[in-house]
């Protein structure tokens, strides 16, 4: 066996593992992904996980996992302006979640990622009484997305997914100490991706 061999062997070896380390799984029986797949949320860990078609199944309607994991639904619903105000979160880009127990959180994206503010139920609470469709999110899963930066105004019924992938989005173009210039044009085009779904 040469060097040459050997060397070139490591060398597909370690290109072959980085292309599997990039393959998305799914987290429970590791089967490959598409890159539209089905999403849990993990009650315990606060995160949510990869899963595919047949696993999803499994959770749909609270069917297994004792409550620890909850299917991501697929709904988007865009919203006239909410007054979030009320809520008394002082940012422009920021995703509130109604929580299972009853408290709700304000999470906005930072270069560090996710900061988290804890929300006045009671206020949630009237403000979900004057805007009906806050009622009907499904707790833990389902957030109200909202961007009144740079002058929009676009607030979203949308799945916890798709806030995570807002927030990993500003971590990733966020430069200096603003954000510099590729940070906002990408949130705008994030915003204009987003289509109504049921």
């Amino acid at each position: 066996m040469t060097a040459h061999g050997a060397l070139a062997r490591v060398i597909r070896s370690a290109a072959d593992r980085a292309v599997r380390d990039e393959t998305e799984v799914c987290e429970l029986c590791a089967a490959r992904v598409a890159a539209e797949h089905p999403h849990l949320y993990d009650t315990g860990a606060a995160e949510v996980r990869c899963v595919c078609g047949p696993c999803s199944v499994l959770f749909a309607d609270g069917g297994a996992g004792e409550g620890r994991y909850r299917l991501v639904p697929r709904r988007r619903l865009r919203l006239p302006p909410v007054d979030t105000g009320v809520l008394g979160v002082p940012v422009g880009l920021v995703f509130f979640v109604p929580r299972s127990d009853g408290t709700v959180t304000a999470q906005g994206p930072s270069p560090a990622g996710a900061m988290r503010w804890e929300v006045d139920a009671a206020a949630w609470q009237r403000l979900a009484t004057a805007v009906p469709q806050l009622a009907d999110m499904t707790p833990d899963v389902e957030a109200l997305l909202v961007n009144t930066v740079r002058g929009l105004d676009e607030h979203w019924i949308v799945p916890v997914d798709d806030c995570y992938r807002m927030i990993a989005l500003v971590r990733r173009e966020w430069r200096g100490l603003s954000g510099g210039g590729r940070l906002w044009p990408a949130v705008e085009q994030f915003f204009r991706e987003l289509t109504e779904r049921s």
